[in-house]
């Protein structure tokens, strides 16, 4: 693994030229790498402290800590697990994940769920920047060099302008920049928890009532759209360089183990933390990790803050390059760096006005994750079924064709995911979103108790979607894959 740090950390000069390739498949050429390789971009996506406040999230569906950490190795890694399984296609298919969608939904057809990626990715970094800020904001303000406005534009242009190259320059910068925050973040993350230790208090967390069935599977369905739910529709965009031959097993495992490694740790901890202190979980729902920064002594705030960037921008970056290539799989035609260009200038424009402008954003986010976490879930299902039911590889020219195997607009993957969706949202409420309380529309018919019933907070419907889809794609569309595969 040294070694892989050394070539990673090296000279090379590729990370300094803008990656050419955009949604085309890779050439055998520059197919490159091992499936180890994989595990320093995922777990520098998914190492930011953004991850302790979870503890607070998940406590907060009224579970106790031994039922929390239950449901996060769980949720964490089976819905990394997802990642894996998706990853191992853009091995098989030398294209980006929303372009191999492209098997089951058709060429135009696949334009749907490649904007409902594009949405995603672009809100979730979106979000990111906005915490990343918000944090820089509350550690100068801590420190008493002022955290107002011109603090706030400051921390904006550096962090964005992280991102933005990152997904500009493209996949050497950022695998190279994923190793460096892989390695900074680690350290200064393990230094955080040695030194906020003595905050928790173990008979708080103890005497933290259990949580009904209901609460468990909310608690669940949270953390698995917040995680890994929420990378399915990139995950093969980062194995699509891997040589054909490498490990199926390898992709699987180094995605799921990279990517699940570090929140695991984070949520645990977090747990701890939220227990301990009803004032911290309150403090962490107004500002995620600058609340965390309350617990520091005042010589590590300035290391703090360089770690929760550096592990916000790590999934900032990756997002910003998935955006750029949903955009181009939804029928965009400009080049790739082009895309990540636009999807900066959005990214930059929506922290302007959730910082500035509008505030409180975190329990809007929250809806948003929810509501769009239906509809990728309803992709997810479909996706995954039209792998399990593939025998070969993908014909990489028809994926680009309107008239090859996989056909134009596929009717029934389409009309699959609509009605999986639907019913998702009908199973899921967002009361503190106002734009979203239209949702939960199925519990009463179904005799779950309403809106304000047990099963209101469970979010089923992220679960229904997924599961459904999938029932659903393998049944109504094995005769297609067959004909496809003839």
């Amino acid at each position: 693994m040294s070694s892989e740090i050394d070539q990673i950390l090296g000279t090379d000069s590729s990370v300094l030229r803008i990656e050419e390739n955009g949604i085309n498949t890779i050439n055998e050429s520059e197919r490159k790498g091992q499936p180890r390789e994989l595990f320093w971009p995922w777990f520098g996506a998914n190492i930011s402290v953004l991850g302790l406040s979870y503890g607070t999230y998940v406590l907060g569906f009224g579970i106790s800590f031994w039922q929390a950490i239950i449901v996060g190795i769980i949720g964490i890694v089976f819905s990394f697990w997802l990642c894996g399984v998706i990853a191992t296609a853009g091995k098989k298919g030398s294209a980006p994940t929303m372009v191999l969608s492209r098997a089951a939904y058709g060429v135009r057809g696949n334009r749907l769920p490649s904007a409902i990626s594009w949405l995603l990715t672009v809100g979730w970094e979106t979000a990111l920047t906005v915490i990343a800020v918000l944090a820089t904001s509350t550690v100068f303000t801590r420190i008493g060099w002022g955290g107002g406005t011109g603090v706030k534009i400051v921390a904006m242009i550096v962090i964005a302008s992280l991102i933005i190259a990152g997904g500009v320059m493209g996949f050497d910068l950022i695998m190279r920049m994923q190793a460096i925050i892989t390695v900074v973040t680690g350290v200064l993350t393990v230094v955080f928890i040695a030194l906020t230790f003595k905050h928790i208090s173990w008979h708080s967390v103890s005497h933290i009532h259990s949580g009904s069935a209901q609460a468990l599977i909310g608690g669940l369905v949270f953390v698995m759209t917040g995680f890994g739910l929420g990378w399915v529709n990139a995950a093969a965009d980062y194995s699509r360089y891997l040589p054909r031959k490498a490990s199926t097993r390898g992709v699987v495992g180094w995605t799921t183990f990279g990517a699940s490694v570090a929140p695991i740790i984070l949520l645990f901890f977090g747990l701890l933390l939220a227990g301990s202190s009803s004032k911290l979980s309150t403090a962490v729902g107004a500002d995620p990790v600058g609340a965390l920064a309350t617990l520091l002594p005042t010589w590590f705030l300035v290391p703090f803050a360089i770690v929760a960037i550096l592990g916000l921008v790590g999934g900032a970056v990756l997002d910003i390059y998935s955006s750029g290539l949903s955009m181009l799989a939804a029928g965009i035609k400009i080049p790739r760096f082009a895309a990540a260009g636009v999807d900066g200038t959005i990214m930059v424009l929506g922290t302007i006005y959730i910082v500035f402008v509008s505030g409180n954003f975190l329990y809007q986010f929250e809806g948003f994750l929810i509501t769009v976490g239906v509809l990728i879930a309803a992709w997810c299902g479909v996706f995954l079924a039209d792998m399990a039911l593939r025998r070969k590889d993908y014909a990489e020219a028809d994926l680009f064709s309107t008239t090859g195997r996989y056909g134009d607009v596929r009717v029934t993957p389409i009309i699959t995911t609509i009605i999986c969706s639907f019913i998702g949202w009908g199973l899921v409420t967002n009361s503190s979103a106002s734009w979203l309380t239209w949702q939960g529309y199925l519990l009463k018919p179904l005799g779950l108790g309403g809106k304000s019933g047990a099963w209101a907070y469970a979010n089923l419907g992220v679960l229904a979607a997924l599961v459904l889809s999938f029932a659903a794609t393998y049944v109504l569309h094995r005769k297609d894959v067959e004909k496809q595969e003839a």
